[in-house]
């Protein structure tokens, strides 16, 4: 009995310290300095408490691999800045490209005290996302910064969180307070891919400063105002998340409660609810949409009788006919935190369905049917086009901070067979043609008739002697 008990209470524990990020629980922390551990403790614990078993390795060791057997050893990465310009051959632009492309996910932080290293801004160049080339770089701003801590240098900004650039964006790192931001690294971000976007943008009153210069005018800066972005974000086609930090200092203890003064007013940081979302997004805990059912049928008013108690009919068929009523639906869930919930668009948005050959012939709107108890049931219905060939259902869905859904099914449209198409009596429009042709009929008869029963009367012959 007691072996029960404590067999029970092992996978309990086991259930309790799962990792909530649905990408997996392995979680590498890269420092140079095994020392400087302690100075993100609570940060690191955080994480901790959230299930990630954490691994501590310094750049240069040799143990320091991000693959084993040609797969990942690591779900995540955490890259914090170190005195060295290179960080060691397991940590190359090529091999953190290599880990994104199987799915990992990671969060890089820089400082402007700091060299950045020669492969991270190898991999940043790659992602169209640009640092300052000098080191000392910072952003300062003289009016939104801390007047305790910077009342000489303005390099310590406090900021609001931020919010949702767009109405049709969802937004994973809002919430209340002042965020600080010591001396962070500015970025600019390229204008052509549609990969990057930013989390946590620069004031207009702000630009980048390099200390070491001895002017007082910067005549030619890095980059001024909203240009600069001090929290970065690249999701790659397959979903893999990186998030550059312009301020590794913004993550450590001391500014996880720091009392601050803006305006002559005391407030106090939200940096460690502001950590939590940026790290939750990052590590995949939220902002990750599910594709569940996928059907399509022939429309026989099933659609209109949709609802959470009748169950979608699963019957995919692979041949359509033309100028068919067809109804398409799909389940679409978000993972949040540590379970599914039903996907919600944001506020003028839509999911979309795409019925293409080559392009698409329609591109239609799916409205919400019905919702379950972790789901959304999106759907539409449409006429297939007068077009035989190869077709394809897909949904191609991609937005800011949300994973993304490309999912295809390929079903072939055909012509109408030899005895479907309606009979001539069917048709109203053929009607006059049918009755010419009756009538000619009738016409033709009456005339043989006519002919045959109105012979020619015998001639008598002369009787001659």
């Amino acid at each position: 009995m007691m072996r029960w008990f404590f067999s029970l209470l092992f996978l309990g524990l086991l259930g309790a310290v799962r990792a909530l990020s649905i990408a997996g629980s392995r979680l590498l922390v890269v420092l140079e300095d095994a020392a400087e551990r302690e100075q993100y403790s609570v940060f690191l614990g955080d994480l901790e408490g959230r299930g990630f078993h954490i691994t501590t390795e310094s750049p240069k060791s040799e143990s320091l691999s991000l693959f084993k057997h040609g797969e990942r050893a690591y779900d995540h990465v955490v890259l914090f800045p170190g005195k060295s310009k290179g960080l060691g051959p397991a940590l190359t632009a090529s091999l953190l490209l290599d880990f994104m492309k199987k799915e990992g996910n990671i969060l890089l932080a820089l400082s402007s005290e700091r060299n950045i290293a020669t492969s991270v801004q190898s991999l940043l160049l790659e992602l169209d996302i640009h640092v300052p080339s000098d080191k000392g770089a910072l952003v300062v701003d003289h009016f939104n910064y801390d007047s305790t801590s910077a009342a000489d240098k303005h390099d310590v900004l406090l900021l609001p969180f931020p919010d949702a650039v767009r109405p049709d964006v969802k937004n994973y790192f809002a919430g209340n307070g002042l965020i600080a931001v010591p001396r962070a690294v500015g970025q600019t971000l390229g204008n052509e891919s549609p990969l990057i976007a930013p989390i946590l943008r620069a004031p207009s009153t702000a630009y980048s400063y390099n200390p070491k210069d001895e002017a007082d005018i910067v005549e030619d800066p890095f980059a001024v105002g909203t240009q600069l972005n001090l929290v970065s974000a690249m999701q790659a086609h397959n979903s893999a998340r990186l998030t550059v930090v312009g301020s590794a200092e913004m993550l450590q203890n001391k500014w996880f409660s720091e009392k601050a003064t803006l305006a002559g007013k005391a407030v106090k940081t939200a940096n460690r609810d502001f950590a939590e979302k940026l790290s939750r997004w990052t590590f995949k805990e939220s902002g990750v949409l599910k594709v569940g059912k996928l059907v399509h049928y022939l429309d026989e008013g099933v659609s209109k009788k949709i609802n959470t108690s009748v169950a979608i009919p699963e019957n995919n068929p692979k041949i359509y006919r033309i100028k068919s009523d067809v109804s398409f639906a799909v389940e679409i869930s978000e993972y949040d935190k540590d379970h599914f919930v039903p996907f919600v668009p944001p506020r003028g948005d839509a999911v979309q369905l795409e019925f293409s050959m080559l392009s698409p012939f329609y591109r239609l709107n799916l409205s919400p049917l019905s919702q379950t108890a972790n789901s959304t049931i999106f759907g539409t219905s449409f006429k297939t086009p007068d077009q035989h060939g190869i077709f394809n259902f897909r949904i191609n869905y991609r937005r800011p901070f949300l994973t993304n859904i490309d999912e295809k099914r390929q079903v072939t449209v055909r012509h109408f067979a030899h005895d479907e198409w309606p009979r001539s009596w069917q048709i109203s429009g053929a009607w006059v043609w049918i009755a010419g042709v009756w009538i000619t009929v009738a016409g033709w008869v009456a005339f043989v008739a006519v002919w045959l029963w109105s012979a020619p009367a015998e001639k008598s012959a002369k009787k001659t002697q």
